[in-house]
């Protein structure tokens, strides 16, 4: 009885699984192709928390702990703010001659130093 039961959930995690990476993909997939399309809402849709939505109900379906939800949310709107720092060499793209990798590589480089800004500040909350 025990191991039928341990063998039901390992089915659930599989198909949880399978289903945030699809509804993940699909996601991802659909505003990448709409930035093609419609830069504007592209960009208006990829700033939204829509994958923060699809991670913390994600992550509450998988865990069903409040406390720890409450805690990622907390990271999260701590972490928007300062993930902010990889988009600032693409606004400084054109007064310093960048082209999209030089400013990619640069915006890695400050969301490394980001993760230290929020990680000194989550440990304070």
């Amino acid at each position: 009885m025990v191991s039928l039961l341990l063998q039901t959930s390992q089915v659930n995690n599989m198909w949880l699984t399978i289903g945030k990476t699809v509804v993940a993909a699909i996601l991802i997939s659909f505003v990448s192709w709409l930035s093609g399309k419609k830069t504007g809402l592209a960009g208006f849709l990829t700033a939204l928390p829509l994958t923060t939505l699809l991670a913390l109900a994600f992550s509450h379906m998988e865990w069903g702990d409040t406390k720890q939800s409450v805690e990622y949310a907390k990271s999260v709107f701590v972490a928007i703010p300062v993930s902010l720092l990889f988009f600032l060499p693409f606004l400084l793209a054109e007064k310093f001659n960048l082209n999209f990798w030089s400013c990619y590589t640069s915006g890695v480089v400050l969301l490394g130093f980001g993760y230290l800004v929020h990680s000194f500040i989550v440990k304070g909350l």
